[in-house]
């Protein structure tokens, strides 16, 4: 469990950089290493979206921020 939030966690950091470095500069970074395939490129997005559902889920599920409090 605690292996499958770090690699989510890793996996959308590093979209969150391919997005910044796309907002920044118009180079689109993921579909360069996708090598300008679609359909490779839409199965990447969608796991990203898949590690956010991961993490809210963990977040509801397991309130790591309830100790704080």
């Amino acid at each position: 469990m605690k292996l499958t939030t770090l690699i989510c966690c890793a996996f959308l950091i590093a979209f969150g950089i391919f997005a910044a470095i796309y907002a920044l500069s118009g180079f689109d970074l993921l579909l360069f290493l996708c090598a300008g395939n679609s359909i490779i490129y839409r199965s990447l997005l969608s796991l990203a979206g898949i590690g956010a559902l991961w993490l809210l889920f963990w977040l509801i599920a397991f309130r790591p921020t309830k100790p704080l409090s």
